[in-house]
């Protein structure tokens, strides 16, 4: 097990990604943050209230997306229980911000898009993720912002830990055996 970023150097990472986010959003005014569910959930949520905190604006529109039935492996995985989509908003005409924590093979950001498509038309849709594991791509699918790229093989894994659910903030790659 290899440390990708640890407690800090992940705090650091979310700051420059929410001030990249602000950057080239300034005001938030057509563009809304999407988290996709389970774990992207936990990135978009600290994202979303740093952008609130450096833009002053508390009314960023922000909402979680739930793609569970809109997988092409949904029925060769386990029984997944679907979580709640919350999309309290009209995304027709804006930029969407999709956030995910691990970037690996591009199929569950094809699915977001197939499941964003069923809540209006946005103008643009956007990809931020943590991680980019770069060369495992099964799909033309790149990030427009990515906290970390890093190249690994098949038989590793990237996991991401979260105080919220798991106790601890970190990064770490795992060699599968």
């Amino acid at each position: 097990m290899k440390t990708l970023l640890n407690n800090d150097q992940l705090n650091i990472t979310l700051q420059r990604l929410a001030h990249q986010l602000v950057e080239n959003h300034i005001s938030f005014t057509d563009t809304c943050i999407i988290g996709i569910q389970p774990r992207g959930i936990f990135l978009s949520d600290r994202i979303a209230q740093m952008v609130k905190k450096i833009t002053g604006n508390k009314k960023i529109e922000y909402g979680k997306l739930d793609i569970t039935f809109y997988r092409d492996d949904v029925q060769t995985r386990d029984i997944q229980v679907p979580t709640d989509t919350d999309i309290p908003f009209s995304i027709e005409g804006k930029t969407v911000v999709l956030i995910d924590d691990v970037l690996h093979t591009g199929r569950t950001i094809r699915s977001a898009m197939d499941a964003l498509i069923d809540f209006g038309r946005p103008k643009k849709v956007e990809l931020l993720v943590l991680i980019d594991r770069r060369f495992s791509r099964e799909l033309p699918v790149q990030p427009d912002y990515a906290g970390h790229s890093v190249d690994t093989i098949l038989t590793q894994k990237v996991k991401v830990y979260w105080k919220e659910k798991d106790g601890k903030d970190e990064v770490v790659l795992i060699d599968k055996v």
